[in-house]
């Protein structure tokens, strides 16, 4: 029933203020009653059944299962750590700023696609006008001039243009979904995505980012560690550990960094980390601290990829418009040569 994923920015709101409730001795039940009279009423029905959750005497994380898919995984995985160790307004508090993190991190990548898209959007314009164009344009037979080369001109053919153009937008925005699940299983997009110099690795380092945040968080209010790689592993599936499997490797005197090693997921500089935070005492700190830096790494990337792809969308224009000019060209010169030759 709730299928929708609310909003990012409504739920570092939303954490915010229930971390603020709790820290001053608000009991959940009724915070959250606070909060659902405060969002907007299409997500009422959410926060409701999370209510009726909490009334009934379910936790706050079987509680968030009612909602469906309305909390995302982050959500849920964090939820879940405060209320394991008890520390639900600290681990709130956290979430929120992390879910403000990523809405910064996202408004600055769609800054710097505003431009691609507008120079894609032009493009596409242009080519329609000159579609159109070409059916007022007559070769010495009357015939319209395909100016493009792509067999579409005049009106008809602008018809044809814009359908296949919305049937693409409609082909990649059904294909997401699958290319997103193909991602997280180290799948095929994964592969090909690994071969694009710099956003492949911007989309890494953004999971690698979100992974270290949790696993900071979870080993910060001390869960085990088994249980801080499955809640890592539900906000990053591409980086997932078995829980099991590391419990097993710690109990026959393993260690984390050991275990990350051999799982063969995870880069060498973020393996020393967590061994050097292993023997300091220190490994929320050190994960936190590389979740920032990868976070940095991951913005600039995104922005630089962004900034590529303006550049390529600009090239297209240019060799667009160089096309139709020795088009142009070529027409009128054979024209031109054709009434010499007839004299």
């Amino acid at each position: 029933m709730f299928s929708a994923v609310m909003p990012t920015k409504l739920l570092a709101d939303l954490f915010g203020r229930l971390s603020l409730a709790l820290s001053a001795g608000i009991a959940l039940r009724r915070a959250w009653r606070g909060e659902t009279e405060r969002v907007p009423r299409r997500w009422r029905g959410s926060m409701e059944a999370v209510g009726r959750g909490l009334d009934a005497g379910d936790g706050i994380t079987a509680a968030l299962g009612a909602a469906g898919d309305a909390f995302p995984p982050l959500v849920r995985g964090l939820v879940e750590v405060g209320e394991r160790t008890g520390h639900e307004p600290e681990v709130f508090r956290e979430l929120s700023a992390t879910l403000d993190h990523t809405v910064r991190t996202r408004r600055d990548l769609l800054a710097a696609l505003v431009g691609p898209g507008l120079q894609l959007c032009v493009a596409i314009l242009v080519v329609g006008f000159l579609i159109w164009v070409a059916g007022a344009i007559r070769d010495g037979d009357n015939r319209p001039v395909d100016i493009l080369g792509l067999g579409l001109v005049g009106s008809a053919g602008l018809t044809w243009y814009f359908g296949a153009v919305a049937a693409v937008a409609v082909g990649v925005a059904l294909c997401g979904r699958t290319a997103l699940a193909s991602w997280r299983r180290h799948g095929v997009v994964r592969r090909l995505l690994d071969r694009v110099p710099v956003l492949g690795r911007a989309a890494r380092d953004s999971e690698a980012a979100w992974w270290c945040r949790v696993a900071s968080l979870a080993a910060g209010t001390g869960l085990d560690i088994g249980r801080l790689a499955g809640l890592a592993s539900q906000v990053a599936p591409g980086l997932s550990l078995d829980p099991r499997a590391v419990e097993e490797r710690l109990r026959g005197g393993a260690t984390f960094a050991d275990t990350l090693r051999e799982s063969r997921r995870f880069p060498r500089e973020r393996v020393e980390a967590v061994a050097v935070g292993e023997l300091t005492g220190s490994t929320a700190e050190t994960l936190g601290r590389l979740a920032g830096r990868y976070d940095e790494d991951a913005r600039r990337g995104f922005v630089a990829s962004a900034r590529a792809a303006g550049f390529l969308v600009w090239a297209l224009v240019a060799v667009l418009i160089i096309i139709v000019i020795f088009r142009i060209f070529s027409f009128y010169v054979g024209a031109i040569q054709g009434a010499l030759g007839g004299r």
